[in-house]
């Protein structure tokens, strides 16, 4: 039956009376609900989270662990490695020789150059600027820099400063830091 209206302001909808802001509520209410109004599912305001948490793992993980190129995270040794909560992780594009990622604090991106074997970070690493209180960003990127050469091995990725080891990166993110006992 469609609504009607005596008079007085009171929208009838059938039987029950309604006012009219109530009565276009009721209508707007019962379109959303419907299973044909084609509007999105998810909350369009929801920020994707950009940081790595510790205890976290990222959504797609490229599974090609004998290649340079994607996403690699910090195997931490030390506490210190994790101390702003986060987790390094580096991401290689070998089309553009660039390379974007986290410092455990701030985020960082810049450019690379590579063979089989070698791997040289551009010194122009630009980051952002968040304070970082009991973490030490700077030797973390100083040891970046510091990298020469690489290998791949056993799924992981060891940045090498000649024949000396730096650090080592896998593709999973290692949830506690890992104390090699050799």
């Amino acid at each position: 039956m469609p609504p009607t209206e005596p008079g007085g302001g009171i929208i009838f909808y059938g039987n029950t009376p309604m006012r009219p802001f109530t009565f276009i509520l009721t209508l707007v209410l019962s379109c959303n609900s419907s299973p044909n109004n084609h509007l999105p599912a998810n909350d369009s305001t929801e920020q994707a989270k950009k940081d790595t948490p510790i205890a976290g793992a990222p959504v797609q993980q490229p599974k090609d662990t004998t290649k340079l190129g994607g996403l690699w995270f910090l195997q931490p040794v030390l506490a210190s490695d994790t101390a702003m909560g986060k987790i390094p992780r580096l991401e290689f594009n070998l089309a553009d020789k660039k390379f974007t990622g986290n410092t455990g604090c701030n985020n960082m991106s810049g450019s690379f150059d590579f063979t089989d074997t070698t791997l040289q970070f551009n010194q122009r690493i630009v980051t952002t600027k968040m304070a970082c209180v009991g973490y030490n960003e700077k030797a973390f990127l100083e040891s970046l820099l510091r990298v020469n050469s690489y290998k791949l091995q056993s799924g992981m990725l060891i940045l090498m400063f000649d024949q000396t080891e730096l650090s080592r990166w896998t593709r999973k993110v290692a949830p506690k830091p890992v104390i090699n006992k050799a």
